[in-house]
C-alpha cells in the first residue's frame, strides 16, 4: 500500500545518482522491454499459474464485496471504542446540552442551580441511527429462542395488556383498593414523586448527591456518596414516575420523564448492537437499572424511538452473562451474585413485556445460577453460594416467580412463609432494598400473609415520610444498607416503588373463581 500523497510513478533512486537522473534519459527508454518482449515474458509463464492467480482474484473480490456493503450500511451506528457517551447526541432534545462527564467536577461543592426549564414543544427526537440498528440486528434467529410468554410474563388476572397495564388510569384505582393500598399510600407516592421531580438536574439527569438538584439543593440533607453515577441515579429517578403511569407521552411529569429518558440514552455507550450503561461507581448495577427504565418506558408506550436503545441494553445483558454459571456480577462475564442477577433478570422481564428479544438460553442460564445459590430445596437463597439471607432470598423468590414457578410450588410456599415470619424491615435502619423485593414477593403471592405484611409496610412508609414545610418534604431516608452511598434519592425511589406495588405490575397468579366471586 502506498502512502497518501505519493506519486504513482515514484521510484527508488540509486544512492549516487544525480538529481536530474530522476527523469529517465533516452538510453533508459531504449533499455525498457518492448511490447514484443513483454508478450514473450508472459507466454513463458505456465498457463496453470495464470489461471490460479485469476481465480484467486475473483474469489477475493466475491468475499470482500458483501463485507464492504455491510460496513457501508452499518458505519453510521457503530461508535468507536474510544468515543465518549456524549457522542450519541442524536437523541438529545434541543434544550439540553450534551453531557461531557470528563468536564463535570463532582468534587466541587454544589452551587445553587436554577430550576430546569423544559420547553413544552420538546419531544424525544427521531433517533434514526438506533432505529436502523434494530432493523439490522443479526445476533441470532430469535423465533425459537425467545422465552415463552408464560415464562416471563404474568397472567393478567382478568385484565388485558402487558404486565404494566395496571399503571393506567382505568385500572390503577381498582388495583390499589383491591391490593391493600389506600389514600394515605397514594398521597405518599404523589409527594415522593414531586420531591424526585424537584431534584432533577437541568441536563435531565439525577444525582445521588441530591444537593445538585433544581430546588433549594443546599438546604437538603442526607445526600449520597455516589456523586459520579449519573446512569444509576437517573434510572432510579425515572422508575417511580413510570411505576405510577407517568411516561414521556402522557401524565403530569411527561417533560421530566422525557428529559430523563433522553439523558439516559445520551449516556449509553453503543458498540454495534449493544448499549452499555455501566459506570465505575455502579458497574452492572447501573446497567440493570437503566435497562429496566428504558424497557418499561418502551413497554408502556411502544415508542419506536425507544425500541433500539431498549433492545441494545438487553443485548448487553445477554453478552455480559457468565457463560459458565449463568449469572451476572460487577463486570461482564464474571461469576454472578444474586443481587446483580436480580436487576438484570428484571430488566429482561421488562423487555419481554414490551415484546423485545430475550434469548431462551439467557433465561436458562439465569435459572442455572439460581439453582447454584439456593438452599432448603429452593426456599432460600444466598449471595454467591447456597445461603439463607433475607434480602437474597427475596430476590431469588421473585426471580423464580417470574421464571415460571407455580403458586403451589412447595419451595415457594416455604420461602414466602420464611419472609412472612421475618416481616418488613422497619425503624431508622430500615433496609429498603430488602423491603422492595420482599414486598413484591408477598404481593404476588397474596393471601393472609400479604395482608399482614402490607399493613405493617404501608403504614411504616406513610408515617416515616418527611412531612410538609421542610426542605426534604416528600422524601425518605434510612440508615440501612446502601443508604449512605445512595442517600435520600435512593431511599425515596425505593420507598415510592414499594408503595406502587399494588399496580406497578399485574399479579402473577390469578385468583381462584371463589375468591373472584367473594372478594374480601
Amino acid at each position: 500500500m502506498r502512502r497518501r500523497g505519493a506519486k504513482v510513478n515514484d521510484m527508488a533512486t540509486p544512492p549516487n545518482a544525480p538529481q536530474n537522473d530522476i527523469e529517465p534519459d533516452h538510453d533508459e527508454e531504449e533499455a525498457r522491454p518492448t511490447v514484443s518482449s513483454r508478450f514473450l515474458l508472459l507466454t513463458a509463464v505456465p498457463s496453470w499459474l495464470v489461471s490460479l492467480v485469476v481465480h484467486f482474484l475473483l474469489i477475493l473480490i466475491l468475499v470482500l464485496l458483501p463485507v464492504a456493503q455491510r460496513v457501508s450500511q452499518n458505519r453510521d451506528i457503530v461508535v468507536d471504542d474510544t468515543a465518549d457517551a456524549e457522542e450519541i447526541d442524536e437523541f438529545v432534545m434541543e434544550s439540553f446540552e450534551p453531557i461531557d462527564e470528563m468536564k463535570l467536577d463532582f468534587d466541587k461543592p454544589p452551587e445553587q442551580m436554577e430550576e430546569a426549564v423544559i420547553a413544552e414543544e420538546n419531544i424525544v427526537s427521531d433517533f434514526q441511527e438506533l432505529e436502523a440498528a434494530t432493523q439490522q440486528m443479526d445476533l441470532v434467529d430469535f423465533a425459537d429462542q425467545t422465552a415463552p410468554f408464560s415464562d416471563m410474563m404474568t397472567n393478567d388476572a382478568g385484565l388485558t395488556g402487558n404486565g404494566t397495564s395496571g399503571r393506567g388510569q382505568a385500572t390503577r384505582t381498582k388495583m390499589l383498593s383491591e391490593g391493600g393500598g389506600n389514600g394515605g399510600s397514594e398521597a405518599a407516592v404523589v409527594a415522593g414523586i414531586k420531591w424526585i421531580a424537584d431534584h432533577q438536574l437541568p441536563d435531565g439527569t439525577w444525582n445521588f448527591d441530591h444537593r445538585r438538584g433544581a430546588k433549594k439543593p443546599g438546604e437538603s440533607k442526607n445526600f449520597g456518596e455516589f456523586s459520579n453515577s449519573p446512569r444509576a441515579a437517573t434510572a432510579m429517578g425515572l422508575l417511580p414516575f413510570l411505576g405510577s403511569g407517568h411516561t414521556h407521552k402522557e401524565g403530569k411529569y411527561k417533560k421530566e420523564v422525557n428529559a430523563g429518558l433522553t439523558a439516559l440514552v445520551r449516556l449509553m455507550k453503543v458498540r454495534g448492537v449493544q448499549g452499555d450503561l455501566t459506570e465505575a461507581q455502579g458497574n452492572m448495577y447501573s446497567h440493570g437499572l437503566g435497562s429496566i427504565a428504558l424497557c418499561e418506558a418502551y413497554a408502556m408506550t411502544q415508542d419506536k424511538n425507544l425500541a433500539a436503545p431498549a433492545q441494545a441494553s438487553l443485548n448487553y445483558i445477554v453478552s455480559s452473562q457468565d457463560p459458565v454459571g449463568g449469572g451476572w456480577r460487577y463486570q461482564p462475564r464474571q461469576a454472578g451474585d444474586t443481587s446483580v442477577v436480580g436487576w438484570q433478570l428484571m430488566a429482561l422481564k421488562s423487555g419481554h413485556m414490551g415484546y423485545l428479544e430475550v434469548p431462551r438460553n439467557t433465561i436458562n442460564g439465569a435459572m442455572k445460577f439460581l439453582d447454584s445459590v439456593q438452599s432448603d430445596g429452593g426456599a432460600k437463597y444466598g449471595y454467591v453460594d447456597p445461603g439463607a439471607g433475607t434480602a437474597t432470598t427475596s430476590v431469588g423468590l421473585l426471580c423464580r416467580m417470574y421464571l415460571g414457578w407455580k403458586k403451589d410450588n412447595p419451595a415457594l410456599e416455604k420461602g414466602v412463609d420464611f419472609l412472612a415470619k421475618t416481616g418488613p424491615s422497619v425503624g431508622n435502619n430500615a433496609n429498603m432494598y430488602y423491603n422492595y423485593y420482599a414486598t413484591q414477593v408477598m404481593r404476588h403471592y397474596s393471601g393472609p400473609r400479604w395482608d399482614a405484611w402490607n399493613q405493617k409496610q404501608r403504614d411504616f412508609l406513610i408515617n416515616t415520610q418527611v412531612k410538609e414545610g421542610q426542605p426534604e418534604a416528600g422524601s425518605w431516608h434510612f440508615n440501612g444498607s446502601h443508604a449512605d452511598k445512595g442517600g435520600r434519592l435512593y431511599n425515596t425511589s425505593l420507598s415510592v416503588l414499594t408503595l406502587e406495588v399494588y399496580y406497578r405490575h399485574l399479579p402473577i397468579y390469578k385468583n381462584t373463581a371463589s375468591e373472584e366471586d367473594f372478594p374480601l
